[in-house]
């Protein structure tokens, strides 16, 4: 999603089988005024990607936010897919079995694969994408996250041996492709639907190079339900059918131009210049008066980053104090007009796993904060750390992503809590995302960014991915730099850090998810993330785009896209 596939959650920032078949039912577009399906020509779904002014990258294997992954979904795939109800299902993969207890995947291709191109795909073409993303020339900033389980990766990644092909990866026959992991993990399958694990087309790369290829998609390169019929920087993305895609054909043309803010591609909707888009709050109330406007609950988490190693967010309890004088009820209310929900969550609702009883820091259920007892963790904060007032603290610059005068009201609201409760000026400095989205890793063992928003989104519906993932030593996204830093309780934290890898590999699930409950609670205790809310869509989608879904994962199913139509209008 993360935001990363947050990341790029942060611009504006994947839950169970029942409520997402919910979801993907009352999310399906249709409308009873349509006269049948309009001709091949108007056959085009005016698909906009927000927020930005061109995707980071086209690269499968580089893409960390939710923008690039948009436009990387239509045009390339892996060995499986997620569905709208969030279960993994094959996609190049027709089957595959688990043996040597858990440690070993064969997976058999699907008869007749061929990239966009025509050109065949076999085994080698997989073990090939897997190997490439994890090299370390190419420095994927994802691959050590998604990719980790599969044995060896840690010796490629360290440039310690050139290759996993023959010994991790194996391809004994053209069908024919056999993974081992390092341990057994139930959520392996689930960490090859992210896009580190798509298979490219060696024959591009080799052409074009690996930092090029991605602007020669025109010549095939992909194995999903779109190829790219132009690709124009700074403007748009042309998607058209790929003959080649091995499940059902889309017959719609999908247009993706970028639009910088949500509030110039609502206007554009409204306009008639596309298809679907997001509805900032402003315009909440004109939207939900029509018959286009759909509310989506996803899982997506939004919050606010305290680096451990930036002063003074170095001390809990100013960390707590900071947490405690949000009334994030109030914040959600007033600018997001209760379409998100407030929360003190690092799991979503929704998420197996989802701890119902999770406290806040002050003990709690409430997220309308604690302004007595945040003064009181304030002041005692302040002298742990040596300082006369709040006025005696180091500058607090807060990031986040601009684009959406949502955050911006957001964001402002919550400076001026702090303000009216703790007495402290925080400096909020608007960032463009992709620069914010790129910046946030590099925190990772420095104070380069003291204060921040971002979010995250579900790759998979499992909670390593919103703990293990994000809060393991070493790991991009621990971008707060928990268990890695020099606070009285360092060596706690790395325990329950050992205590998530143990959680990822334990085979009784009652045990695994308590595990993954007592650390998450940990988790919020020591303020390593400040969630505020927990995302929904509120989007408006044209009536005569037919078959389009939605899902709590906030992504659509390549396979899905057979399903979308343009009526006549």
């Amino acid at each position: 999603m993360r935001a990363k596939k947050q990341s790029a959650l942060g611009v504006v920032a994947t839950m169970l089988i029942l409520m997402a078949t919910i979801l993907s039912a009352c999310g399906t577009s249709g409308s009873t005024n349509n006269t049948g399906k309009a001709p091949a020509d108007k056959q085009v779904f005016n698909w906009p990607l927000v927020g930005i002014a061109d995707i980071k990258t086209f690269d499968p294997a580089m893409a960390t936010t939710q923008t690039s992954l948009q436009a990387i979904g239509m045009v390339f795939t892996g060995l499986v897919s997620l569905d709208n109800d969030q279960k993994v299902v094959p996609e190049l993969a027709d089957s595959w079995n688990v043996t040597d207890k858990g440690l070993t995947y064969t997976f058999k291709l699907k008869p007749g694969l061929k990239f966009s191109s025509g050109r065949a795909v076999t085994s080698a073409d997989v073990a090939y994408s897997l190997d490439r993303a994890l090299q370390p020339d190419l420095a994927s900033p994802a691959s050590p996250s998604y990719l980790n389980l599969i044995k060896d990766s840690d010796k490629l990644l360290a440039g310690k041996i050139k290759t996993i092909i023959g010994d991790s990866i194996t391809t004994p026959t053209p069908d024919t492709v056999v993974i081992k992991i390092t341990t057994p993990a139930s959520y392996f399958l689930a960490t090859l639907t992210y896009s580190t694990a798509f298979v490219v087309d060696k024959d591009l790369v080799t052409k074009y190079g690996n930092k090029n290829f991605t602007d020669h998609l025109t010549e095939g390169g992909g194995t999903g339900p779109f190829k790219v019929q132009s690709y124009t920087h700074g403007r748009s993305i042309v998607f058209v059918p790929n003959p080649n895609y091995a499940k059902a054909k889309p017959t719609i043309k999908v247009v993706s131009t970028f639009y910088k803010t949500s509030a110039t591609a609502y206007q554009a909707y409204k306009n008639g210049q596309i298809d679907q888009a997001a509805v900032p709050t402003d315009y909440l109330a004109e939207a939900k008066a029509g018959k286009e406007y759909h509310k989506i609950p996803v899982l997506s988490i939004f919050y606010y980053g305290m680096n451990f190693l930036a002063k003074p967010f170095d001390i809990i309890d100013i960390r707590k104090a900071f947490a405690l004088a949000l009334n994030k009820d109030e914040i959600i209310k007033v600018v997001y007009k209760d379409v998100y929900t407030p929360t003190n969550h690092i799991v979503p609702s929704g998420m197996p796993g989802y701890n119902e009883n999770l406290k806040g820091p002050d003990g709690t259920t409430s997220t309308a904060g604690n302004p007595t007892l945040a003064k009181q963790l304030f002041e005692k904060g302040l002298q742990e750390g040596h300082y006369a007032n709040a006025a005696a603290l180091p500058k607090i610059k807060f990031q986040y992503a601009s684009g959406s005068p949502d955050t911006d009201k957001e964001i402002a609201a919550a400076v001026q809590q702090w303000k009216d409760v703790l007495g402290v000026t925080v400096q909020a400095v608007p960032t463009d995302f992709e620069t914010l989205s790129a910046s946030l890793p590099k925190t990772v063992g420095n104070d380069s960014v003291q204060m921040f928003e971002s979010g995250w989104g579900d790759d998979y519906p499992d909670p390593q991915d919103f703990l293990t993932l994000q809060f393991t030593a070493g790991s991009p996204n621990n971008q707060t730099n928990w268990g890695q830093n020099k606070s009285t309780d360092a060596a706690a934290q790395v325990k329950v850090q050992t205590a998530l890898t143990a959680a990822d590999i334990e085979q009784d699930n009652t045990k695994r998810m308590q595990a993954y409950n007592d650390a998450e609670q940990t988790l919020v205790n020591d303020v390593v993330w400040l969630p505020t809310f927990q995302m929904a869509r509120s989007r408006v989608l044209k009536s005569y785009i037919i078959g389009r879904t939605f899902n709590a994962g906030d992504a659509t199913p390549p396979f899905e896209w057979a399903k979308v139509s343009v009526a006549n209008h």
